[in-house]
């Protein structure tokens, strides 16, 4: 059974509950899941055939956790499947100027940190207003009410698609799959899938 790490890093839960819904259908494929915070954990990677990380956008970058220890770890991952998963709520937005700025921002984060993932996904989070201190809620209506969004901060609003994140869990397993065939054993170190045409099925 291929063994897969999910590590996430999340700020006030959305990218946790996205992780643990991808491992759950992961699981359900035939894939064997460990899932660690990487605020409380710092696996090691030689148990793992390959691992997707998880982060969410603040401010421009993602957890100090997740990229310490995708920075420790860079050549364990160079040497395996990888997918990352960049959640955040730009992506609501449709907007050719959003969309350019949240690809620099995976842009930054993988150049800073020595790690080009196979496949690269992004993936809506939500606005759990009720959980945020008073400037945060004030700053985040700000922001969601500029891009037309919901500023009710009486409740909380989630944006994730989740028959997108299971699609998703199906697209990783498949990769995994390939590449460890006996046919991608013969493959040259280096190689990686497709990530434009895996894209495509999203």
């Amino acid at each position: 059974m291929t063994r897969i790490l999910v590590l996430y890093g999340t700020t006030h839960g959305q990218t946790r509950k996205i992780s643990e819904v991808l491992a759950a259908e992961m699981r359900a494929r035939g894939a064997d899941v460990d899932l660690v915070d990487a605020a409380a954990h710092s696996p090691v990677l030689t148990a793992y055939a390959a691992v997707v990380v998880a982060a969410s956008v603040h401010a421009g970058g993602y957890q100090r956790s997740v990229g310490r220890w995708v920075q420790a770890n860079a050549a364990a991952l160079r040497s395996r499947p990888t997918a990352f998963i960049s959640v955040c709520l730009g992506v609501l937005q449709h907007d050719p100027a959003v969309d350019r700025e949240l690809k620099a921002i995976i842009d930054r984060f993988v150049a800073a940190n020595g790690w080009q993932p196979d496949v690269t996904k992004v993936v809506a989070g939500g606005l759990p207003y009720t959980r945020y201190n008073w400037f945060t809620r004030w700053a985040m209506k700000r922001i969601v009410r500029k891009a037309g969004g919901d500023i009710d901060t009486s409740r909380d609003y989630e944006y994730t698609d989740w028959d997108d994140v299971r699609r998703f869990a199906g697209v990783i397993v498949t990769m995994v799959a390939g590449r460890t065939s006996a046919g991608e054993a013969r493959r040259p170190r280096g190689s990686s899938v497709d990530a434009t045409k895996v894209d495509a099925h999203l």
